[in-house]
């Protein structure tokens, strides 16, 4: 009976937490390998800001034709998804110059682009055809991959590691997390009828929120490490604490924000999480010495990592079968505006101040960020979180 229908979800969901795992894997070392990489290239702060921006670039056409795909073909687009990613990570390692990196980001945010979609919507799917709650979790996941990444990466940098054989071995844990999911297919999709984005009301501000969330991530996620290496002294080993630590943050608030789903709405969690993430970054601006520093990113940390997960989870539960793929594309297309103009705005700002400047803008976001949910989110989110949603379309 019932017990027998929740087994095969529960199976089906490790194929996209495993995923989720990888991704954040390869985002924790680069985040890590970012100064390395900087030297490699010989590039300014603004210029690595302006070849940071060629993700997002690329990202963005890719997530909208990957929306389309999964409509067609389901979760089965994960295993080849996982591999292109898996393939382009190695690329940023090749490169001498400012715009070969520029052309190696650009094919790493291609396919992270493509497969942050693809397993949103495996994890949405999962969660549509009667299995377990599972965005929280997954994300969480995605932020340990991150931190067992980025602790792991900073200690072999300390060693002398060079970029090149770090991303390659990221590349073989995409490769590995691929085979897995070719033997563990996520839940399918049903045949679709209108192939097509989606982008009503409710998406637009769902993306919108989210792309506001995401400047503050990918700024403390990215910058974190040059921070503490430019403005306080602090060695490889220590600087990749910055990211690490920013990942266990956002393990422990989306384990949390994963019991607080059914108890409270989801725009009280997001306007609090926004404000904790503000002050985190305000510590972190004004920071004296290293642990100041760190206890900021680890506060800016578990503020904003509840936002990414509720976002895309509404999106995916409230949209059609035969849509979710083009709906939660919508909304991460959306939402990778804020890593498109994240990055490289820190890096303006950093550029013409320091980062100390930079960091005081993301805590200005993240007020910006509670405003706007508080006044914005009452159509596109439900005021009291639905403990059985139902599968179609959420008012």
């Amino acid at each position: 009976g019932s017990r027998s229908s929740k087994r095969p979800g529960s199976v089906r969901s490790s194929g996209p937490l495993a995923a989720f795992a990888a991704f954040g894997v390869f985002w924790g070392a680069w985040g890590v390998l970012l100064p390395e990489v900087k030297e490699q290239v010989g590039a300014s702060v603004a210029e690595l800001g302006a070849a940071l921006l060629a993700i997002g670039l690329a990202a963005l056409p890719a997530m909208l034709l990957t929306g389309r795909v999964v409509d067609r073909v389901g979760p089965r687009a994960l295993p080849p998804a996982l591999v292109l990613f898996g393939v382009a990570v190695v690329l940023p390692g090749l490169t001498g110059s400012v715009w070969q990196l520029a052309l190696a980001l650009a094919l790493v945010g291609a396919t992270s682009g493509a497969l942050d979609v693809v397993i949103n919507v495996a994890a949405s799917s999962v969660e549509a055809a009667g299995g377990p709650r599972i965005m929280q979790i997954a994300h969480a996941l995605f932020s340990a991959g991150f931190l067992v990444a980025a602790i792991v990466v900073g200690l072999v940098r300390e060693a002398g590691a060079e970029p090149l054989p770090v991303l390659g071995a990221a590349a073989a844990v995409m490769l590995a997390v691929a085979a897995f999911n070719r033997g563990h297919p996520a839940a399918p999709t049903r045949a679709p009828g209108r192939r097509r984005l989606v982008f009503s009301r409710r998406l637009l501000l769902l993306g919108g929120l989210c792309a506001v969330a995401f400047v503050v991530e990918s700024g403390i996620e990215n910058w974190s490490a040059l921070f503490l290496e430019s403005e306080l002294d602090a060695s490889p080993a220590v600087s990749g604490l910055g990211p690490g630590l920013f990942a266990a943050a956002m393990v422990a608030g989306r384990s949390l924000g994963q019991g607080l789903e059914g108890r409270m709405a989801d725009r009280t969690l997001l306007v609090g999480g926004a404000l904790t993430a503000s002050c985190g970054l305000v510590l972190a601006a004004l920071a004296p010495g290293i642990p100041a520093a760190i206890a900021g990113f680890l506060l800016g940390g578990a503020g904003v990592s509840v936002a990414a997960p509720t976002l895309f989870g509404a999106a995916g539960r409230g949209a059609h079968e035969a849509e979710r793929g083009s709906a939660v594309a919508s909304v991460t297309t959306l939402a990778y505006i804020g890593f498109l103009t994240g990055p490289p705005l820190i890096g303006a700002v950093s550029g013409a101040f320091d980062l100390r400047a930079g960091m005081a803008m993301l805590a200005g976001i993240g007020v910006l960020l509670a405003l706007a949910t508080a006044s914005l989110a009452g159509d596109a989110l439900p005021v009291r979180r639905l403990q059985h949603p139902p599968r179609g379309e959420v008012p």
